[in-house]
């Protein structure tokens, strides 16, 4: 969702946690640290936001339906994926069932489930980039849902490396960390299907 707009010279390679942290950014703007190098992200669409909002509330419905222990997060929410690494992404949602990583200001370490919506200025950052990041940094589940292509690609680690399934819009999809949660991805079709393209 993001697009590298800024660099550091050859000499020092790649930019520091610290030095990403104490950057002096315009307010708003949004930015990951990936092996010390600064993306740059553009500002959601509207059906990114659409779509992102209808997850959200699903899910925190089901956690809070159910005593769950979770915390759900939406973007803007740093996750620093492993306190030694200059690598600070932020998902389009969280969940994090261990509280001990959440901070006043991040989480730091790896959530249980990240879901990313594609964006279509640059969908390789999400298919390509935060694949490898997530699921090697201990994420349990990562979805891809790409509103262009109409699909929602998962990702659960499993005792082998990671099983990877592709569903459509019109799918009920079981989430891998909850026993009995399924998303009706018809529902969350319907509602953007409303929307002007």
């Amino acid at each position: 969702m993001g697009n590298v707009l800024l660099k550091l010279d050859e000499e020092r390679n790649r930019m520091t946690l610290e030095e990403f942290y104490n950057l002096d950014l315009p307010k708003g703007t949004l930015a990951e640290l990936i092996d010390g190098e600064i993306y740059y992200m553009a500002s959601p669409r509207t059906i990114h936001q659409t779509i992102s909002g209808e997850l959200y509330f699903l899910i925190k419905n089901y956690i809070r339906t159910n005593n769950g222990k979770c915390r759900i997060f939406a973007a803007p929410y740093d996750v620093q994926i492993k306190d030694d690494t200059p690598t600070v992404l932020i998902p389009d949602i969280s969940v994090i069932c261990n509280p001990d990583k959440i901070t006043d200001k991040r989480c730091v370490g790896a959530p249980d489930w990240v879901i990313e919506i594609v964006s279509p200025s640059d969908p390789g950052h999400d298919y390509i980039r935060k694949v490898g990041l997530y699921m090697n940094g201990g994420v349990r589940e990562y979805w891809i849902v790409d509103p262009m292509k109409k699909v929602i690609i998962t990702y659960r680690t499993t005792d082998s490396g990671f099983d990877t399934t592709i569903y459509s819009f019109r799918d009920k999809i079981k989430v891998g960390i909850y026993e009995d949660l399924v998303i009706d991805f018809a529902e969350v079709d319907d509602v953007i299907s409303t929307l002007p393209i």
